[in-house]
């Protein structure tokens, strides 16, 4: 007999057949690629440890989702293209995602309320409390009572950088850069930002090449560079207590030009290349290259750029001296000049050099911040308050790290090495699969025409070889 639906959409005829659709194919999900995510957490234990940055007070007795179970599964979702808790009333059905998830009985079957019966992980109300519950709760709270350790989620970043390597690197260049993060209600510290035209936070990010080491959520009625200081003497502990012998070289742009810094890097030993606003007495220091360079530039109709070296010091910020590289550009505009300060000799790095292959190179850290704000969410800070705000920033941060080591450790070499996070969700992640649930075993089909699975399969070899190579920790249910 015909099998027919109510619910049926009809699209078109095809000859004899006619085109419907309707939504009782089963258990089915659009995320099957969330296997490779948790391939790579295994890889790299990262979920597991921001977990225990938790402090739960929660009566053991009396929870069905442990502290490492929300992380997996809030951060999952972030990956999956999932910004709002909301999502979570409908993929709280998902066994596939429970399954990654580390949730036993993925089915939700065996859920105490009768209510919650089909629903294997936990709703909107009950992930809210990773992010909203105060520093001071205790067991005596009411109702929220999972506290985040700050310091330990801030170490927690670094730690991960520093295991991506197989041994100490001879030098690191670790990248500082301040941006807008839009505000659109009444949130504790939101101040309007002049440059930004805009209400805004000022979130502070610290990268080193494409490894988030830092993501710091600041008003914005602060100097950019506001707690750098207090940053960089964390990170730089941190990574000299594994990495002593390890270089580490400070690029940011003029807004990070501040006397505490250069001082502090000086006095702890750490190189900074930093860029510096033009002002007339640094104009007037390279005017004859300048002239040079427009003279070029008449002569060839092409862009001109020359550089000088030379030494400088402000008129009363700066407490001395120091090298200054001027970039002497003239192009169909006009002139062009910048500067930047730096401790590195002459020696090691040349002036051209030393701006166009060391300082431009910071413009690859702007496109990590566009790829965690535009791909991964972290400008959903929509909480009323700071902290939670926070705490959204870093769960937005620890997927970052997520899919970032699924590109470097699953992808390296292969046509998508360099590919964006939202290409990674598109292509790697969002795969149709039918999801079957037996006593023994949760059997994923993945969808026969899918293009890439060969890729698929090379991506899975590698983070087995990945996991093999760290202790085995099974997941608690």
């Amino acid at each position: 007999m015909t099998q027919c639906s109510k619910d049926a959409i009809k699209f078109k005829t095809l000859g004899k057949r006619s085109v419907v659709a309707d939504f009782n194919g089963g258990t089915i999900t659009s995320d099957a690629g969330a296997l490779l995510l948790d391939k790579t957490e295994r890889a790299i234990g990262l979920l597991a440890r921001a977990a225990e940055c938790f402090v739960d007070y929660r009566d053991a007795n009396l929870i069905e989702h442990t502290v490492e179970q929300l992380v997996r599964q809030r951060v999952f979702a972030l990956a999956l293209g999932y910004e709002d808790l909301n999502d979570h009333d409908e993929l709280s059905r998902d066994p596939l995602l429970a399954a990654v998830v580390g949730k036993c009985e993925p089915t939700g079957r065996a859920r105490r309320s009768r209510r919650d019966r089909g629903r294997p992980l936990a709703g909107k109300s009950t992930l809210n409390r990773l992010e909203l519950t105060i520093e001071d709760a205790d067991a005596a709270s009411r109702y929220k009572k999972i506290v985040l350790d700050f310091d330990a989620m801030g170490s927690l970043l670094v730690d991960v950088f520093q295991e991506a390597y197989d041994a100490s690197p001879e030098q690191i260049i670790i990248d500082l850069d301040a941006t807008d993060d839009p505000l659109y209600g009444k949130q504790e510290g939101r101040f309007f930002h002049g440059y930004y035209k805009s209400y805004c936070y000022l979130p502070l990010y610290a990268f080193c090449g494409e490894h988030l080491l830092a993501a710091q959520l600041r008003p914005s009625n602060i100097d950019g560079s506001a707690g750098t200081v207090e940053l960089m003497e964390r990170i730089v502990s941190s990574i000299r207590s594994r990495w002593p012998d390890t270089r580490i070289i400070l690029r940011a742009d003029s807004g990070f030009t501040r006397e505490v810094i250069m001082a502090w890097c000086e006095a702890n030993g750490v190189d900074y290349v930093l860029g510096l606003a033009r002002n007339c007495r640094l104009v007037a220091e390279i005017a004859e290259e300048l002239a040079i360079a427009e003279s070029e530039h008449e002569r060839t109709g092409k862009a001109s750029r020359c550089f000088k070296d030379f030494t400088y010091c402000t008129l009363n910020s700066w407490s001395r001296e120091r090298r200054v590289v001027g970039k002497a550009e003239y192009l169909d505009k006009g002139s062009n000049p910048r500067f930047v300060v730096t401790s590195l000799g002459a020696q090691a790095w040349d002036a051209r050099a030393l701006y166009e292959d060391l300082y431009c190179g910071r413009g690859e850290m702007e496109n990590r911040i566009k790829e965690q704000q535009m791909c991964l969410f972290a400008d959903r800070t929509s909480t009323r308050w700071m902290r939670s705000n926070q705490i959204r920033l870093w769960f937005s941060s620890l997927a970052y790290v997520l899919v970032s080591a699924l590109r470097r450790v699953g992808l390296a070499g292969t046509k998508m090495a360099r590919s964006r996070c939202d290409t990674i969700r598109l292509k790697l992640l969002k795969i149709g699969a039918s999801v079957r649930v037996s006593v023994r075993r949760v059997v994923v089909a993945l969808a026969s025409g899918y293009p890439l699975k060969q890729l698929f399969h090379q991506i899975f070899h590698r983070l087995e070889a990945a996991i093999a190579s760290r202790p085995f920790r099974p997941l608690r249910c």
